[in-house]
């Protein structure tokens, strides 16, 4: 604090790793700035933050065949004869500029106005091997006598995009009272292109084939009016206005698709709260709509995607004392044109998503922590749902008839929701400033896709870490805190995500199964230094 109202913050930050699949190496850089003026009734503060990111893609994920022999294996790169393409990376840069100013007018009213942009610009650049000059725009190259169709090829592919707007709301306390009106008007102006920097043949030098940009406005007003009731009770009620524009010229392989389209919402939230004495209850309505996103677009531009619609109904309890909490919490999701993954492939060749009509989320979540001496202190919590689609269409490409077969399912369970999830935490303070922590995670067993097969599934799966660190000053040097960290503290070869690609061939159903395996037991340390 520099004269009773200045403030200058400042951060800088590097993270590297050789990875551990093969060759996913990362150099991640980041830097922060913030000025800030501070006065009784107002403030005005300045953010600029921005990063850079290279990181070899490790995207396509572990064959399950080669899980067990190969564990660590990446595709990425492998177009290239002979040895992996060793620039088979993604490349992006992200800078944000910021500015808020909170304002008090009187002791029941204040205002705050925040305005941003968002720059970023980067690539993820591929090898390419066998690449028809068709389905670049070219025409076959002629060398000589012979007519060659297909070649090598290094592409780029470009995102330059600009996000910029402004947030803002008014709140009005007075009493028992409170009310916030406030909104945001953001703007997206995202560019997509890309670039073949190099061929083996054929190519003009820094071709440019695709170029494809797209925009999105957005636009909320939302009201908020909170009551308190006496006796420890409370009302609240929430109200926004939403409203979206697409426009969309072209995607990539497919030119003369056009979007413009106009979305509007009204998403209204209510419910009422009890606290006191250390109980804690409420229950709560709402009703959200969300847009369908950019690709969604592309599946079938004769049959535009719906919006999805979500009404969801939430209950909770919870007790807290001086040495204890405990609680639980119940839901009820109703989706209505829910957009999720069917393998149904567009035009050019890409999966998309489509609307099912009707699909839920339901569960209970139970949570404690316990203190009962200050050198001990536990928590936990633990999850059960339901997740399911009630009528389902899958698309399976066929590659002995061309086309794709369909199969229809009623009541499947929806992808990556694991009808269980825990997590429980112990913490230990055997001197004065230190600690050892144990964190264990457990996941339950998934689904790969939303048919319910047995053979695609992403099995349950416990981690445990541990955590040591110990906090002390000295002289010029505010805190140091060290620390050492042991993760997959059992050395369990799980794997926390994947994803499945299925089809026909020789009059059989072919399926294959792709994962993303985590480390085994590995460990960080570190030295944290606030002067």
């Amino acid at each position: 604090l520099m004269k009773n109202h200045f403030t200058l913050d400042a951060r800088f930050s590097n993270i590297t790793s050789d990875g551990y699949i093969d060759r996913a190496n990362s150099d991640l850089k980041s830097w922060f700035a913030s000025a800030a003026y501070f006065s009784s009734k107002s403030s005005v503060r300045f953010n600029y933050i921005s990063g850079i990111e290279k990181t070899y893609q490790a995207w396509n994920g572990v064959p399950e065949l080669l899980l067990k022999t190969d564990r660590t294996y990446n595709s990425a790169g492998t177009d290239k004869p002979g040895t992996p393409y060793d620039n088979e990376t993604d490349n992006y840069v992200q800078s944000h500029y910021q500015l808020f100013w909170n304002q008090k007018v009187s002791p029941l009213l204040s205002f705050n106005v925040a305005g941003f942009l968002t720059r970023g610009k980067g690539y993820y650049e591929n090898y390419k091997g066998s690449q028809k000059y068709s389905k670049y725009g070219l025409p076959d190259f002629i060398d000589g006598a012979d007519t060659i169709r297909k070649t090598d090829i290094i592409l780029q592919q470009w995102l330059d995009n600009y996000f910029y707007g402004s947030i803002f709301s008014a709140q009005y306390v007075k009493s028992k009272t409170r009310l916030t009106v406030g909104g945001a008007y953001t703007q997206y102006d995202g560019g997509h292109y890309n670039i073949v920097t190099w061929a083996d043949k054929g190519f003009p030098k820094n071709y440019k084939y695709y170029n494809a940009p797209a925009y999105k406005n957005d636009f909320n007003l939302y009201l908020k009016w909170m009551q308190s009731l006496g006796n420890g009770f409370t009302s609240f009620i929430d109200l926004q206005e939403r409203f979206v524009a697409y426009e969309i010229n072209g995607y990539k392989g497919h030119p003369d698709i056009y979007i413009n389209q106009h979305y509007s919402f009204l998403n209204p939230k209510a419910g009422i709260s009890y606290f006191r004495n250390g109980y804690h209850a409420y229950i709560s309505f709402s009703i959200a709509a969300k847009e369908p996103n950019r690709d969604d677009f592309e599946a079938d531009p004769a049959h535009l995607p719906k919006p999805e619609k979500l009404f969801d109904w939430e209950a909770g309890f919870s007790r807290s004392e001086k040495n204890y909490s405990a609680g639980l919490n119940f839901y009820y999701m109703d989706y209505k044109d829910q957009l999720v993954n069917t393998g149904k492939i567009n035009d050019v060749g890409a999966y998309t998503r489509t609307n099912a009509a009707k699909s839920f989320r339901a569960g209970i979540e139970l949570h404690g922590a316990i203190s009962p001496v200050e050198w001990f202190h536990a928590d936990a919590n633990i999850a059960f749902s339901k997740n399911k689609i009630k009528s389902f269409t899958e698309y399976i490409d066929d590659y002995d008839e061309g086309g794709q077969k369909q199969n229809h399912y009623s009541n499947t369970n929806i992808s990556f929701s694991p009808n269980t999830v825990a997590s429980v935490s112990i913490t230990f303070v055997p001197v004065k400033n230190g600690e050892i922590s144990f964190i264990s995670k457990y996941v339950g067993q998934q689904y790969l896709d939303n048919t319910s097969d047995k053979g695609r599934i992403l099995p349950s799966y416990y981690v445990q870490n541990a955590r040591l660190s110990y906090t002390f000053s000295k002289k010029n040097l505010k805190e140091v805190k060290l620390f050492f960290q042991v993760i997959n503290l059992f050395n369990n070869l799980y794997v926390s995500n994947g994803y499945t690609y299925n089809y026909i061939s020789d009059g059989k159903l072919v399926v294959e199964n792709f994962y993303f395996p985590m480390a085994p037991i590995n460990m960080m340390g570190g030295v944290n230094i606030r002067l």
